[in-house]
């Protein structure tokens, strides 16, 4: 058992630990727990100790000879000390040196290799080794103790019971799939009316745009399992933990996972089937109808196999997110719709037939126009239907439908076996914490030569705690005012004020950007919580002292990180979150909780810390648990309320709890404290509930009739009344910077962390350079060649997918990162740090650098690879359309999560979007083909500039001669005519493109400042 008394008072922790003792008493069992901040009488209760340190043993033996072994070497247990705190203490560099007992011998540091090799030399050492060194009777054992297997259950109860968990989590979350259904019917609806059958004909044109829409069903349901990707990687961390522990094996966990996901598959692929097959106007066979429900229906299981499988192999949001997207720009643009195989390279033709969109729109196309109603002669003796699939490349015998399904649910097996594969044979990924900065990484690359023990004696000596804080305590560069704080009628809910100018509130859960230095973090917030008339010089001097009153000035160089996964242990991050306060020089803190969570000795580090702070005359307001008798008596006043939230007692501690003790032993019946037992524990425990109901003792009616409580009550009344000559507490403005100051410092700090997030920005800049080398590569030098309509297409293609998809991956990359910042941002807005506004400003124009760079990349690799016309005024414009597009996309997803709960359900929402800017883009049907119902959502949609922009600019100036479906027309013409795209409105377009970003952006900063969606 793991820390299982972690976040519980020690009154509960000690019970559930007796708990244990009583079922290992009863059941003869073996119980094994590591436990933090245990109390004396928690550990007392065990028979043997296990104590390691640096992956070492340094003790292995029974609980009550520890001590002695312990004096052994030198090292004595003072008294009114736990033993637990002791024995984390003394293998400590820093805190062993206090417990050294032979006074006629100079103290030296004992190592923990001393230690182990020590504890290897005594009797329990030797009698452990004889134990283990003895030859074991297996006739002895019980049968049942033998295992033959890994897993305690048959294969078939291993796959049913992971079945049966899985199926109860799609009904736990059954809202994504009832949202994503809904979504699905709602893009349905518009999809059917957009392509509505009364408005199309059987024609070469018409068919044009029934194969638009085929393909649109098809982008449809493979973006619909994207939302996969992120469910899937939620789950990987308890997955890998479960399997470690040989709960089940991967594939348990897996053909579940990817069986029970076929009625989603099934129901989607059946409500688009239902809702637009005969409402567009496709063939009226049921037949056809039934082949491209089976076909869609294997499309949309693929997809969902392909991004699970994805996410198997990659476990992070930005890289599955990062593989996700290049997964659908491949799938897609060799999918034979964008451009046709005839105009792929020839090197690289593979890739029509590996892409599982490939067989999609092979077998709806088939399914299409090899029915009756296509089969009308044209003047070139060939059928409309064969006209339409030789234009884009499909031309084939009509039993490839089959061929295409067949390969489709080949597709699912592959990449359901490669999950399978994926969980089986990957590791988690693994946590570290050598997340540092450049300047630390300096520092230690400097100073590796002189790692020997001498430079180590030096660095100890030169310890803040030695040489920084005691000449300074009490000291600081600031100079405050001290106050008092008066508690009357104490309820647990208190309505804290918005104005904290003098108060610090510190939370257990720390909530800092990762990616900024220890020093950077308090930096931040002293620009920002100092008065401005404070010089900058002086609000460096007190940073540094801030940091040296919390001992933080020796890793303040290193990255604050992610919890649990790299960067700061708890302990420093404990006491980071206090020095965030410090830094704003208040009089009073309050503080919640901040030793939860640590052991002994690093709770012993953050009570220091906390200890130094008060003695530079600030008042620390704090609640804890567990706390050890070392903890619990370095504060000076208590305030104890029962259940209920009433007071039972406040005054003074007294010298080693004397008050306290006193205090409910001079209440009848309540039993008297044990010597060495923790005052806190004990108070905790004769002043339980169920301590109540047996003495018959309501604790808070005995407290209200108390002397103490009439002493509290007149101190009240004379500290609730000001003293003369004092004014009231009066702020002239909300925030101590001013606009501008808040803005700059936020700019400062979001540049920091930007450039240390290579998943983020790296993945990302990748991924288009990536882009723009396929696109490259698969349009080499088509962009002068000019002879028909589908050499427009091809190109036109081009750029719609550069559009959409270099979108769509800054969209959904920015989501999971602004989503955390915006957790963060709730705290510092809440200590006053800044308006919402700054923020929101700041990670507008932060991002503009970054979308340069990658706007820049692709255009000069893509434009002379593709062979556009070279004048500056067109490289412009492809470079500004790129540029804009990016802008509107980036600041479209920050909007989407200032509206959202969080990450997930934005991540829904986009979706919803990124289907309605792929409707109205102008490319699956051109303008003058949208209905008039529908053309305001054209005019609403920025994809459609961005593509007018593009192919406008490129071509609308050209008037060779091409054929378009039968006739010469000029490009011109063609462009205004199929797509009502006009040269002399380049200016309105450039103006629009702008437009989008600056409302985007606007908008994301009112609602990010309006909607709250943290719980508390």
């Amino acid at each position: 058992m793991d820390e299982i008394t972690n976040g519980l008072d020690s009154s509960t922790a000690f019970q559930i630990v007796t708990c244990l003792q009583q079922l290992v008493h009863i059941t003869d069992a073996t119980v094994l727990v590591s436990l933090l901040q245990p109390a004396p009488e928690t550990f007392d209760i065990f028979d043997d100790l296990i104590l390691m340190s640096e992956g070492k043993i340094v003790y292995h033996g029974p609980r009550d000879h520890v001590l002695i072994f312990f004096e052994d070497c030198g090292f004595r247990c003072p008294e009114r000390k736990g033993v637990a705190e002791f024995v984390q203490e003394v293998i400590s560099r820093k805190d062993q040196a206090q417990y050294w007992n032979q006074m006629e011998v100079p103290y030296s540091y004992v190592s923990v290799d001393m230690f182990s090799r020590k504890f290897k030399e005594s009797p329990y050492g030797k009698k452990l080794d004889e134990e283990l060194s003895e030859t074991y009777d297996k006739s002895q054992s019980n049968q049942d103790a033998f295992s033959f297997s890994a897993y305690s259950l048959s294969k078939w109860e291993l796959f049913r019971i992971c079945a049966s968990r899985e199926y109860l989590l799609m009904k736990r979350n059954s809202f994504i799939y009832i949202f994503k259904t809904t979504q699905l019917v709602i893009t349905a609806c518009i999809t059917m009316t957009v392509f509505l059958w009364t408005r199309m004909d059987i024609d070469i044109l018409h068919a044009n745009y029934y194969m638009g829409s085929l393909f649109y069903a098809l982008i449809i349901l493979l973006v619909d399992a994207i939302p996969e990707l992120s469910m899937t990687i939620q789950r990987l961390e308890v997955f890998y933990k479960q399997k470690t522990f040989c709960f089940y094996p991967a594939w348990a966990y897996a053909i579940p996972a990817s069986i029970l996901k076929v009625p989603i598959s099934f129901v989607e692929s059946l409500v688009w089937t239902c809702l637009t097959y005969y409402v567009i106007g496709y063939s009226p066979e049921a037949e056809r109808f039934f082949r491209q429900f089976i076909l869609l229906f294997a499309v949309h299981l693929s997809s969902l196999s392909m991004f699970r499988f994805l996410a198997s192999v990659f476990q992070t949001n930005n890289a599955s997110m990062t593989a996700g997207s290049f997964a659908i720009l491949i799938v897609l643009v060799f999918s034979g719709f964008i451009i046709t195989q005839s105009s792929m390279p020839v090197w690289l033709k593979w890739g029509f037939w590996v892409s599982p969109i490939t067989y999609g729109e092979m077998g709806l196309s088939l399914n299409e126009f090899l029915a009756p109603r296509w089969q009308k002669m044209l003047s070139t003796n060939t059928t409309i239907g064969q006209e339409i699939l030789e234009s884009r490349g499909l031309n084939f015998d009509g039993y490839l439908y089959w061929i295409s399904l067949g390969a489709l649910f080949g597709f699912i097996i592959v990449f359901n076996i490669g999950y399978v594969l994926a969980l089986t044979f990957l590791k988690s990924p693994g946590s570290s914490r050598a997340v540092i900065s450049h300047e630390k990484l300096s520092q230690i690359q400097g100073s590796e030569d002189s790692r020997d023990g001498s430079c180590l004696e030096k660095k100890s000596g030169n310890s803040p705690a030695q040489n920084s804080i005691e000449p300074n305590k009490g000291r600081m560069v600031l100079p405050f005012t001290p106050l008092t704080v008066v508690f009357q009628d104490v309820q647990y809910y208190v309505d804290i004020p918005l104005e904290m100018r003098e108060k610090g509130f510190t939370n257990k859960k720390l909530q800092i950007l990762s990616d900024i230095t220890v020093e950077e973090s308090v930096i931040f917030s002293a620009w920002l919580r100092l008065s401005p008339q404070i010089d900058s010089k002086t609000k460096a001097e007190f940073v540094n002292e801030v940091l040296e009153t919390i001992e933080l000035d020796g890793i303040k160089d290193a990255l604050v990180g992610v919890p649990g996964i790299n960067g700061l242990s708890n302990e420093q991050r404990k006491r980071l979150t206090i020095a965030v306060e410090l830094v704003s020089n208040p009089s009073i803190i309050f503080m919640d909780e901040p030793t939860t969570g640590l052991d002994a000795r690093a709770a012993a580090i953050v009570m220091r810390a906390v200890k130094n702070v008060a003695d530079t005359g600030r008042t620390i307001v704090c609640t804890i648990h567990q706390p050890s008798i070392d903890i619990f008596e370095a504060f000076d006043e208590l305030i104890l309320l029962k259940s209920g939230g009433h007071v039972i007692y406040s005054g003074s501690l007294g010298q080693h709890s004397a008050c306290v003790i006193e205090y409910f032993e001079s209440i009848p019946a309540v039993p008297k404290i044990r010597n060495n037992y923790n005052p806190a524990t004990w108070m905790l425990e004769v002043t339980s509930i169920s301590a109540e109901a047996e003495l018959g003792v309501d604790f808070a009616q005995k407290y209200r009739d108390s002397v103490l409580y009439e002493k509290n009550m007149e101190l009240v009344r004379q500290l609730s009344s000001p003293p003369l000559g004092s004014t009231d507490l009066y702020f002239p403005t909300r925030f101590s910077q001013n606009g501008w100051g808040q803005l700059k410092s936020c700019l400062w700090k979001q540049h920091l962390a930007y450039w240390r997030s290579p998943a983020y920005n790296l993945m990302r800049i990748m991924h288009t350079l990536v882009t723009a080398l396929i696109f490259g590569v698969l349009y080499w030098d088509e962009g002068k060649k000019l002879n028909n309509q589908q050499n427009l297409f091809n190109i036109f293609g081009s750029m719609y997918v550069a559009v959409l998809f270099l979108g769509i991956n800054n969209c959904s990359t920015v989501l999971p990162y602004v989503a955390t910042e915006r957790t963060i941002m709730y705290r510092e807005i809440f200590a006053g740090m800044y308006s919402s506004w700054a923020y929101s400003l700041a990670q507008v124009i932060v991002e503009i650098p970054y979308l340069f760079i990658e706007t820049a990349i692709f255009v000069t690799i893509s434009y002379p690879m593709i062979g556009y016309y070279g004048s500056a005024y067109k490289v412009f414009w492809y470079f500004y359309t790129i540029f804009c597009s990016l802008l509107y996309y980036n600041y479209l997803g920050m909007l989407l999560v200032s509206l959202t709960p969080n990450f997930m359900v934005a991540a829904i929402l986009s979706s919803a979007f990124y289907t309605t800017f792929n409707l109205f883009a102008g490319f699956l049907i051109p303008k003058p083909q949208i209905p008039k119902w529908w053309i305001w959502m054209y005019y609403l949609t920025p994809t459609s500039w961005s593509l007018n922009g593009m192919l406008t600019s490129q071509y609308g100036d050209i008037n060779k001669k091409i054929l378009v479906f039968g006739e010469t027309k000029t490009v011109v013409a063609f462009l205004e005519d199929y797509f009502g795209f006009h040269h002399d409105q380049l200016a309105i377009v450039a103006v629009v493109l702008i437009a989008f970003p600056i409302v985007f952006a606007s908008l994301f900063s009112y609602f990010i400042g309006q909607l709250k969606f943290q719980r508390r």
